[in-house]
Order: C-alpha cells, then structure tokens, then sequence
C-alpha cells in the first residue's frame, strides 16, 4: 500500500506560498505609504500629485502571479529542502529583481497611469526583505514539527557501508531533517552498529518491507560492484509508489557529470521518483470531483433511459460489477453499464471481448459504440478508487498474465487508473498488443500534467462521436 501523503507536505508549501503573496503585497502597500504618507515628501516632494493606492495595490495583484511563478519554477514550494539560508536570500533577491524588470517593463507600455520610481525602489528593497523573513518563519515551523517528531517520512537504507553508516546517524540524530528511519536492509552478515536500528531483511523481502512499514524513500548505499543488487530492488519495486535514490558511485560515475539532488549533504541520483507532486494530487484529485459532478449531474436523465432500455432487452442486473487492479496493485470494483448477456463468462471464464463478440447485447452495442457503457465509473472516481484520466485499469487475472512478459507492466500502478488514457485516444485498445499500450501509459505517468488530461479528455469526445474502434 502507498503511504499516507503527508499533512506537511501540502501545508509548508502552502505556507510558503501564503508568506510570499501577502510579502509582496504588503510591499507594494507600505512601499507606497513611505512615499506618499511619511516624512520622506518633506525631503522628496511628491511632483505629480497624489495617486490612489488602489492603483499600487492592484499592480501588486497583477504582478503577483508572475513572481510565484518564478519562485515556483526554481522548485522552492516543496518540503524537506535542505536549505542554506545564505543561498536562499540571494536567490530571493535573483527573482525578485527579475520580477522587478518586469514590473518596469509592463508599466513602460502601461501609459494611463504614471508610477513612482522611487516606490519601486521601495517595493524592490521591501520584497526581498519581506519574502526572506517569511521564508525563515516557514522554515522554523517546518523544522520544529520535525523536531516534534510530526510529519516525518519513513526511510529504508540498503546497504551498511560508510556512507550508509553516515546516513543512518545522520537521519537518527538530526529529525530537522525530516525522516524517520524505519531500518535498514542487508546480507545477513552485515550490520550498522552505529545506531539503534533493525534490520528488516535481505532485498528479496524489500516489496513486504515497503508495505508493513509505509517507506516512502529509499536511499541505497552500494558500492559499484554491487549493480546487480541495485538493478534486482528496482525490478521488485515495480509499481510501487516510491522514492528511490541512489549515490553516483554505485554507477561509476562522478557528480560533476549529472545534476543530481542532496539530501544530508551528499549528492544523490533519483533513479526513481513519486510520479506526481502532493500540489499535482490535490489538482488532479479536484478536477476529477469537479468534473465527474458535472458529469452525474448532466447525464443523470440519460443515464435514466439507459438502465430502462438494458432492463427491457435482458431484465437485471442492470449494472455489472469486475473487480479491477488500481493504483499500488489495490484491488476494487469497477461498475459498468451491462452490455453482455447475464452469464457471459460462464463457460469460457475472463477473456476479452472481441469485434463480433455474440456474448453482447443489441443493446451493449450501441453502449459499446459510443463508450455510454463507462458512465457508471464516474462513481468509481468520486470514490477515489479511479481518475477520470488514467491507465485504463485491468483484471487480476490478466495482471498476473502481462507482468510475466511486457516490461515495466506494473509501472502503470504508479497513478489512478483512469476512465480514458493516452493509449485509448491514439487509438491503441480492444486487440492491439498490451506491451504497445503499455509504453502510452508509462509516457503518461511521467509527463503528467493537467493540460494532457484535458486534451486527452477532448480527444476522448472525439473518437466517441467520430472514431470507429469501439465495439
């Protein structure tokens, strides 16, 4: 099971966000206080009269964005950062003049109104000061649930050398940091005598270790002789919903060759990651509610009609339950309008339905034909069991089957299955091979984005009114 995102990791960043906005409208506001309002125009006197601070304010307002924008692309609305507070001012002061030019720049071509230089110079000197204070005061509140022992995440070590040895004392005695070690994973023979922590197992036990103790990164400290052991814990991990990072010497290879993360102050490759931000969850996860709402509220008359007709045609049950594989390999069950005849796999057991298939209704049909059939599964998605854009979930049976011969089978559990996908919409469904929709789906999961479900929802309506692979 994947592990609990936690509570701070939605919160800091918020809090993060929440300083920064209201430090750059307090800016604006106080930066035009001093101007207009203090004892400085007895020393600069105001020559172009008095202008409204509703002008100031919503200029703070429409520059806003642009800033967090900034911020947001430098990755700076996250916990956990290991942060030096001298690079965090300069980079601060980095955007913030960036942000300024900007500023600069709209009102050169903005000539309806006339804004004070010097109230720039304010804003400019006033943001950085503002935003950094701010920075410090989340940060201390991060540190300090750490220390509290709230909110951390669970850690495993894979190996005990040195560096492993380190980490391990590291993430015992500093809890600033954010982790709690749940233990380590070892041969046999090996300990970390440095600390008072288990030993969990070898790393054939990796994928039980993972579950009972919710890890949700895992930090591998092997030496580069031991690849095959790297290579075998990443192959058990498929589909799993966790972190993995590794030290660049494990692959023969020097930081100065990549662009690798630090964590406790040694440089680490990613060699795989959470496939969606907790920011990227709460969007995906507001949008599906919103949007399947929208759906039951809009189809709920037509949805009507469509359970009196199946009805009429073959009496019940009108919907027809199939337990199905979700995210993290959980399994639930998926609801769909009923478009085969009542005892369909009786005898022949799961096996999939083909162009032609006798097993489906006259009724099903038409259903099949225009995807009508999938409309129950919004209920699914309100349930949290699916997303309306997804890998397109399958059967037990057939999970079992695919993950003994397409690659990364499993790497499709990594996110909510979904109603549509990116393989439906390019046409890859009904018999077209698993291992060719598979790589759609893998694409999907690491290029993730709102702006693809969307497109992906509006080719959806298209091939449902004008495609013909349905049936």
């Amino acid at each position: 099971m994947m592990a609990k995102p936690r509570r701070n990791d939605f919160l800091i960043p918020f809090l993060a966000v929440l300083t920064d906005a209201t430090a750059i409208i307090a800016s604006f506001l106080l930066a035009y206080f001093i101007r207009f309002e203090s004892l400085l125009v007895e020393f600069i006197p105001v020559t172009k009269g008095y202008p409204p601070i509703s002008a100031y304010l919503l200029g703070g307002l429409a520059i806003l964005p642009i800033w967090l924008l900034l911020f947001n692309g430098l990755k700076v609305y996250r916990s956990r950062r290991d942060v030096d507070l001298s690079l965090e001012f300069f980079q601060i002061l980095r955007i913030v003049s960036l942000g300024m030019l900007i500023v600069l720049s709209l009102t050169f071509f903005y000539r309806e109104f006339s804004y004070s230089r010097i109230v720039f110079v304010f804003i400019w000197v006033l943001s950085v000061t503002f935003i950094f204070l701010g920075r410090v005061l989340v940060l201390s509140y991060e540190k300090h649930l750490y220390r509290k022992g709230k909110e951390l995440r669970n850690l495993l070590l894979v190996g005990t050398n040195k560096l492993a040895q380190d980490l391990a004392l590291r993430v015992t005695h500093q809890p600033v940091l954010g982790y709690r070690l749940a233990g380590y994973i070892s041969h046999e023979d090996e300990r970390i005598e440095s600390v008072v922590s288990p030993r969990l197992g070898g790393v054939d036990d990796i994928v039980g270790i993972v579950t009972e103790h919710r890890i949700e990164t895992i930090l591998v400290c092997l030496s580069s002789d031991e690849t095959d052991e790297l290579v075998r814990l990443v192959n058990l991990l498929e589909g799993r919903t966790v972190q993995i990072l590794i030290q660049p010497d494990v692959l023969g290879i020097t930081p100065t060759r990549l662009r690798l993360g630090e964590l406790f102050g040694h440089h680490l490759l990613g060699v795989k990651d959470l496939p969606m931000t907790t920011w990227s969850r709460i969007a995906k996860r507001t949008f599906d509610i919103m949007f399947s709402l929208g759906v039951a509220i809009l189809f709920a008359p037509f949805a009507a009609l469509i359970m009196l007709f199946i009805y009429l045609e073959s009496g019940r049950p009108i919907f027809y339950r199939q337990t199905r594989v979700g995210m993290d390999g959980m399994e639930f069950e998926l609801l769909k309008f009923r478009t085969m005849t009542v005892d369909a796999e009786q005898a022949s057991g799961p096996t999939w339905t083909k162009r032609g298939d006798p097993r489906v209704t006259r009724m099903g049909r038409v259903l099949r034909r225009l995807s009508l059939d999938e409309i129950p599964q919004f209920i699914n998605v309100l349930r949290g069991e699916m997303s309306v854009v997804g890998p397109r979930p399958e059967r037990p049976e057939f999970v079992q089957q695919f993950q003994q011969y397409v690659p990364k089978y499993l790497e499709r559990h990594r996110l909510k299955t979904g109603l549509t996908g990116w393989a439906q919409v390019n046409g890859l469904r009904g018999e077209v091979p698993i291992a060719e929709r598979t790589k759609y789906d893998l694409y999907y999961i690491e290029n993730w984005s709102l702006k693809l479900d969307l497109r992906i929802i509006f080719k959806t309506l298209y091939t449902i009114l004008f495609g013909k692979d349905a049936y």
